[in-house]
């Protein structure tokens, strides 16, 4: 499902040089041989992506819980780097969480860093120090505030961060930070991922050229209340943090906040978008709503839902990718309440799964979402196949076409409950064995 504005990436080496972020063709580079099974809807190919001015980045391995595996990443950005950043509304946060969305408003970022292996989450006091001590160390190495560190971690709930390790790395990756290397940036922040996930456009700000790189990661606990599990955005652009804000949260509702694999909000979900106005140096920009923004923010909504989609098609155990769309709801709010009631049925993911067209799933996901529907206007469809209508199962029913329809690697179901003019889109995964089984070993 492609996105227009946005490609899919990954990183080839770059030279180490600081560069100015240029559009740069597309290349194709062979399959990688993963060390584990691929996501049957993983990218056949990964393309590179381009430096971004004012943005260096490196990674090492800590051995926060697995040796011999790349753990940590490190971006330092540019002096007046601005941010912005939505989290997750768990109740239960992650500590890293915490101190990320009490720094976030000084508008100001210098240095992110990320740990995989390891969420940092339920960790209580101990957790807050850990963050601190992080901040602190990684705030003395670059020579900033500690206040314009910014950190993620991803990983187990509930055991202490050994953040003595992270601070041990991290004079080396300030030293080895360099302009390339985005896909091992992105390949640094998996925990159950079978594939990076990256994307990068260019756009125009005023006829001056801008950049926007973003890497993601997330597989299971796929949820969001906010954003995403962990997604970093960056752009070269020169925009004020107020503005960066107001484009992420407009921008997460129709991505982020519209994709979903198994129902469950992450302590750690958290999306951070970047501006080291070190690209072309374009008119100051001081409102979301100035018209001169319009191209940036199709490509920003493009990154993030390219990025969005990628996680769904990484769910764990996922083999199919399920687009579902709700009309005729009474508003748009109704409506994507009961589009995630579909995505969130364990009855429909499963149906789905096993290229069973059982459409009387989807009623019951109507029927229990707590939004009005008129059940005797109900249409259904998967894909061009009506299969049920007037609140009953179509005419035109035909069993062998519509089993075809849904045993494809992308399949489409649309409802409309027949009660107003509310409408919304989400994105979600089907079930399968393999889902228990990744779970059923996530701590091993």
């Amino acid at each position: 499902m492609a996105t227009k504005g946005a490609k899919k990436t990954g990183g080839k080496a770059v030279p180490k040089r600081a560069a100015k972020a240029v559009a740069v063709p597309v290349k194709r580079e062979a399959p990688e041989k993963a060390a584990h099974v691929k996501s049957p809807l993983a990218p056949r190919f990964i393309a590179p992506v381009p430096p971004l001015a004012g943005v260096r980045l490196a990674t090492g391995q800590a051995g926060i819980k697995y040796k011999d595996r790349t753990d940590v990443l490190m971006m330092v950005l540019a002096p007046g780097t601005q941010v912005a950043g939505v989290f997750t509304k768990s109740k239960a946060s992650s500590a890293p969480v915490d101190w990320c969305r009490k720094q976030l408003t000084g508008g100001a970022a210098r240095v992110l860093i990320v740990n995989s292996g390891n969420a940092n989450a339920f960790t209580g006091q101990a957790g807050a120090d850990a963050v601190r001590e992080v901040a602190e160390s990684a705030a003395g190495v670059v020579g900033c505030r500690a206040q314009e560190v910014f950190m993620a971690s991803t990983g187990v709930i509930g055991e202490p961060l050994p953040y003595q390790k992270i601070v041990k790395a991290l004079p080396g990756l300030a030293a080895a930070g360099a302009a390339g290397g985005w896909r091992a940036a992105a390949e640094a922040i998996m925990t159950t991922d079978t594939y990076p996930k990256l994307a990068t456009a260019t756009t125009m700000i005023d006829g001056h050229r801008v950049t926007i790189n973003g890497i993601a990661k997330g597989s299971g606990m796929i949820a969001p209340d906010m954003a995403t599990m962990l997604s970093f955005v960056f752009t070269d652009a020169h925009l004020p943090a107020a503005v960066l804000q107001a484009l992420l949260n407009d921008a997460v509702a129709k991505s982020f906040n519209a994709i979903t694999v198994d129902s469950d909000t992450s302590t750690s979900d958290t999306l951070i978008l970047f501006a080291t106005g070190k690209g072309a140096a374009h008119p100051t920009i001081t409102k979301p709503t100035d018209k001169r923004l319009d191209p940036f923010k199709e490509r920003l909504n493009a990154v993030l839902l390219d990025l969005a989609l990628q996680v769904v098609r990484d769910g764990e155990g996922a083999s199919k990718l399920i687009q579902i769309d709700v009309t005729g709801a009474q508003t748009n709010e109704a409506a994507k309440k009961i589009a995630l009631s579909i995505a969130n049925s364990p009855l429909v993911k499963t149906a789905i799964a096993g290229g069973d067209a059982n459409w009387g799933r989807v009623v019951a996901a109507v029927g229990k979402a707590g939004e009005m529907a008129e059940r005797d206007k109900l249409k259904i469809s998967f894909g061009d196949q009506v299969v049920a209508e007037n609140g009953q199962r179509a005419a035109s029913y035909n069993e062998q076409l519509a089993t075809k329809t849904v045993s494809g690697q992308e399949v489409a179901i649309a409802v409309d409950v027949g009660v107003g003019k509310g409408k919304a889109r989400v994105w979600t995964c089907d079930f399968t064995e393999g889902y228990i089984r990744i779970n059923g070993s996530y701590r091993s």
